[in-house]
């Protein structure tokens, strides 16, 4: 007997994708990870360079996610109050804003 759940082979896809474009950031890691923590959180920080410029690779090394910021992102954080990322913190691990689903074949 082998379960399955609706949108299994989405979810699947969709994983896959992350790990691979993970991966190919993760090949083109300039010099060493600057890894931060505290009691609540440990963060791995890495300048990637892809051929769209520089980026940050921010990855959570606990939950194995991660997320890469151009400069403008980034300094869109520079912008931010402290009540932005409270409101960020109170949903953990959930995006603010989610993506809508993708088909299999996207």
């Amino acid at each position: 007997m082998t379960l399955e759940w609706e949108g299994e082979d989405i979810d699947r896809a969709a994983a896959h994708r992350a790990y691979e474009a993970h991966q190919r950031l993760v090949e083109r890691t300039i010099g060493v990870p600057l890894t931060i923590a505290n009691e609540f959180s440990e963060i791995r920080v890495s300048h990637v360079e892809t051929r769209n410029g520089a980026r940050l690779l921010i990855e959570s090394p606990k939950s194995g996610q991660w997320i890469a910021l151009d400069p403008l992102d980034l300094e869109a954080l520079t912008w931010q109050t402290t009540q932005t990322f409270s409101a960020m913190i109170a949903s953990p691990y959930e995006p603010m804003f989610p993506e809508p689903a993708q088909s299999p074949a996207e």
